[in-house]
């Protein structure tokens, strides 16, 4: 290598000199017995060079590496027809190389734009161009938009573009678009910003359909009819302008008189008939009553005996036909107290064969000898007589509680995905309360291994989330290969015939709050959605019968109660805010969840889905529940389809408790529902009928998507105090009943015995848990006593006195400071449509062309974020929001004066705003 030219493994690279700070140009060749730097033609003195050498490791070959150091000072005393340049020089044994030329600059950026932004005023879909040059200098400055202080991208929007010579184009402009636009120009050593250039996005009025013409304005004669249209298709918006043309039609017409009906001539008498009459009629056609006349008075039929009472029937005078009264009155008598015998003796009947039918049910019992009975192979099963004083039987009357008396042996836990039916004739379990179904095969218990069985009975339809496939693999679970025995059916409580939830109350200009006490379901009436003068009586109505027909792909379930709110007609300037409560886990995005609403077919439309941007209605999904911004009265309802197994719903448990009749079992009830207000006052309604007691406060289990079934097992009996029927003591609901629950409770039920009666604490766990997924536990400890008459507690919230409340009482904005704010908010100024960032910094800034078409955008967001905070009794957050937006327009005076002026007239609102929730509360109580 020492043979060859030397080569250069760094070259000088062009630099800029920042102020007064100099630069370092360095090179490195090899072979190289000596390197000098040349700059501007002239050698550099060695005395300025610094020079490092060491020899490479395997070839013995010399590297060296110069450097040098340029100042600023010889930068600015260097005249010459280009800029200042080094170059550095090696020499080896053969030769010398040369680098190449690297320039040094000194670094600046002036303080003046070429051209700055100018501010505009855009019709919806134009286009947007707002050009910059940024100011001279070195290097070139680079350019950066900024749009109400956030940076604008046209990687995050393909409607943007920012590459065009450092302009900034919008193809189509949107009502998001309006704003502060800067134009940010930077380099190694500055930083400039341009003056602000507002943009303002502004819709024209449009006319919307013709009305239908109304009814001629007099009744009798020539008048005059009208229809009408309002520019609201679209509503003109920041600016635009109104629509041209009249919004009223008139015409001419004619309504016809009302003419009074006339009798016609009478007919010809009749022939005489049999009975001694004639007849004649006559018709209301002289003329006939048009428009509204009168009919005519009087009768259409005119009867006349045709012979002077001497008419003969069955060889009779009429006059010898006529009966003595006494004769008739006590012909009448004998004729009444027959049939009254009669009804008599056939009642007396009905009840005899009724009781000896229902006596000769009841002293029959069964119990199944061997599960072939039920799989109708193998061996026959005997009937056995009841044994009297059964503890366990129920009165005939009530529905037979299979999980406390079936036994089986047996593993204890198994899947139940067919949700197989005992026998094919589930009638015959009826009149039997206290059936007891046990699989007897010491040879094979004692070996540990479960007997098989198969079950011929159709199993329900159900319905998976998307990606999720139904296990059909003879009830295997978890991958295991043996068919298996659900050891206790869990049952659903039916709650089809209960009356619909519903409250009411008279509203007025002044606006209110509906509340549906402990359901989670509320209704908001603005300030001035109802016109002056003018009262409406508003409902709310909660249905609890699910609906079968919301889906039509049988992919949906609901994750919400069908609420109603009304009257229908209602006329309304503003929408309204309807809170409903709703049971899905929606911090991950595993949900695809929409709003319906009935028709009057009693079918479901879809309304929007939640994330998606629509102009009709607005829907702000919180973690418990969904705040909707609507103005058409109806019956609405969330609905939900999982995307992924991740998906999940939120599952209330509770257990509840009591002493049966005799005084020696112990009963306890545990409820999975959905973890929705409305669902579990149901479960308090029916357990508050049976006289149970809540024995652990209710826990929330996250139930996911993924196939897998939900078991509850009781564990840690106390042994010498308690038992258990064996293997009875873990039951399972399906997947699909948990699922697809559709806000019916599951029930299921265990039935300890105590062996004394002075053991009268119980104390022990309920494991709640979803195979392959999260597990809860109830932890039991109660005391038993024989003349306990404790019930469930009545569970409430802070909205469970006062249904509904009307005026300044209902909000927590004060009147006076909501109308300041949204006449800040909702004028236009040189820093933009600020209703756009009140929306932003109160986290409502999504679909904000909903807010766009509303008269008063601001009005619309406060209504929100007060459903929003209706249980939260402080307005920290709109205040902190109120003094954010301060801090960003600080240089702008009509911002900051108007927020100084709602300080200064109320000065209560920051105390108000200090208040804790409690106070707050007890205020708006």
């Amino acid at each position: 290598m020492s043979g060859t030219l030397p080569h250069f493994l760094q070259e000088p690279d062009d630099a800029y000199i920042v102020k007064s700070n100099p630069i370092k140009l360095c090179c490195r060749a090899r072979p190289a017995l000596q390197i000098f730097f040349k700059c501007n033609g002239e050698w550099v003195h060695q005395n300025q060079h610094t020079s490092l050498e060491h020899t490479e490791l395997g070839t013995g070959v010399k590297i060296r590496e110069v450097m040098i150091n340029v100042s600023r000072q010889q930068v600015e005393d260097f005249h010459g027809p280009e800029d200042y340049w080094c170059l550095c020089v090696a020499w080896s044994h053969l030769g010398t190389s040369k680098s190449r030329k690297a320039t040094v600059r000194i670094a600046y950026l002036r303080k003046n734009f070429e051209q700055e932004p100018q501010g505009l005023e855009v019709p919806i879909n134009g286009m947007i161009v707002l050009h910059c040059r940024p100011p001279e200098g070195v290097p070139v400055a680079e350019v950066q938009w900024l749009k109400n202080e956030e940076p604008v991208s046209s990687l995050d929007d393909v409607n943007v573009d920012t590459r065009a010579d450092h302009n900034l184009i919008i193809n189509e402009a949107r009502l998001s678009n309006s704003g502060n636009y800067t134009c940010l120009a930077s380099n190694v050593v500055a930083r400039r910003r341009s003056a602000t250039a507002t943009v303002i996005v502004f819709v024209n009025g449009g006319w919307s359909s013709w009305t239908d013409w109304s009814e001629c304005n007099v009744h009798c004669g020539r008048g005059v009819q009208k229809r009408t249209r309002i520019c609201t298709n679209p509503a003109p918006l920041n600016g635009g302008a109104f629509c041209e043309g009249m919004s009223v039609q008139k015409s001419s017409c004619t309504s016809p008189c009302p003419v009074d009906g006339g009798w016609a001539e009478w007919t010809v008498w009749s022939v005489c008939s049999s009975e001694c009459e004639r007849q004649r009629t006559r018709e209301c056609t002289d003329p006939e009553p048009k428009h509204g006349g009168r009919l005519c008075d009087g009768a259409a039929l005119d009867t006349d005996n045709c012979t002077g009472d001497l008419c003969i029937q069955d060889r009779k005078l009429l006059h010898d036909l006529k009966v003595p009264q006494a004769e008739m009155e006590t012909n009448n008598d004998v004729a009444l107290y027959s049939g009254l015998a009669a009804g008599v003796v056939t009642v007396v009947m009905l009840v005899v064969a009724v009781t000896l039918y229902r006596r000769n049910q009841s002293d029959y019992g069964v119990d199944v000898i061997d599960s072939s009975g039920l799989t109708g192979g193998f061996q026959s099963f005997s009937f056995k007589s009841a044994r009297q004083g059964n503890p366990l039987l129920m009165n005939s009357s009530m529905q037979p509680d299979l999980t406390v008396s079936r036994t089986y042996t047996g593993p204890i836990c198994f899947p139940d995905s067919m949700e197989k039916e005992l026998m094919p004739e589930p009638a015959l379990f009826d009149p039997l309360p206290d059936l007891k179904v046990k699989v007897h095969s010491s040879f094979m218990v004692s070996l540990g291994v479960s007997e098989r069985a198969e079950y011929h009975a159709k199993a329900p339809s159900q319905t998976f989330p998307r990606g999720v496939v139904q296990d059909v693999g003879g009830g295997t679970l978890g991958g295991r290969g043996r068919s298996q025995l659900t050891l206790a059916q869990p049952s659903l409580v039916s709650n089809t015939c209960k009356r619909p939830l519903r409250t009411s109350g008279v509203f007025g200009h002044s606006g209110g709050r509906l509340v549906v006490p402990n359901t989670g379901v509320s209704l908001l009436v603005p300030q001035g959605a109802i016109e002056e003068d003018t009262t409406w009586e508003l409902y709310i109505s909660i249905t609890q019968q699910a609906s079968s027909s919301l889906s039509d792909e049988g992919q949906e379930i609901l994750l919400s109660p069908e609420v109603t709110y009304g009257p229908p007609g209602l006329i309304l300037s503003c929408p309204v805010a309807l809170t409903i409560a709703h049971c899905a886990d929606v911090s991950s995005e595993d949900w695809s969840i929409k709003l319906k609403r009935q028709t009057q077919d009693n079918s479901w439309e879809e309304v929007m889905a939640v994330e998606a941007e629509s102009t009709c209605c607005y829907c702000l999904l919180d973690t418990q529940c969904c705040h909707l911004l609507v103005e058409r009265p109806g019956c609405y309802v969330l609905v939900g389809e999982a995307l992924t197994q991740a998906a999940g719903k939120r599952i209330r448990l509770a257990a509840f408790g009591n002493m049966e009749p005799n005084f020696l079992n112990y009963s306890i009830r545990v409820y999975c529902v959905d973890d929705t207000p409305h669902t579990f006052q149901e479960v308090v309604s029916l357990e508050r009928g049976r006289g149970g007691r809540l024995l652990e406060e209710p826990k929330t289990l996250l139930f996911r998507a993924n196939s897998f079934s939900l078991q509850v097992s009781i564990q840690d009996i106390p042994q010498f105090l308690w038992s258990i029927k064996p293997f009875t003591t873990c039951q399972e609901f399906t997947f699909s009943q948990v699922w697809c629950s559709n806000q019916t409770p599951l029930q299921c039920a265990f039935s300890l015995e105590r062996y004394s009666p002075a053991a009268n604490q119980l104390s022990c766990k309920i494991s709640v848990r979803q195979v392959k997924g999260h597990e809860q536990i109830l932890q039991v400890y109660t005391t038993i006593a024989e003349s306990e008459k404790d019930t469930v507690p009545f569970f409430t919230q802070s909205d469970c006195t006062v249904t509904s409340q009307t005026g300044s009482r209902a909000f927590k904005i004060p009147l006076s400071i909501r109308q300041r704010i949204c006449a800040t908010f909702d004028t236009a100024n040189v820093k933009g449509k600020d209703w756009q960032l009140l929306a932003q910094k109160l986290h409502i800034d999504r679909n904000l062309g909903y807010f766009a078409r509303q008269t008063s955008p601001s009005a619309v967001i406060l209504s929100l974020w007060e459903a929003q905070h209706q249980d939260r009794g402080d307005l920290d957050s709109l205040a902190s929001a109120l003094e954010e937006i301060g801090k960003v327009h600080s240089k702008h005076s009509t911002s900051v004066d108007t927020l100084d002026c709602i300080s200064k007239t109320h000065p209560s609102i920051d105390s108000t705003i200090t208040r804790s929730s409690e106070e707050l509360d007890t205020d708006h109580t």
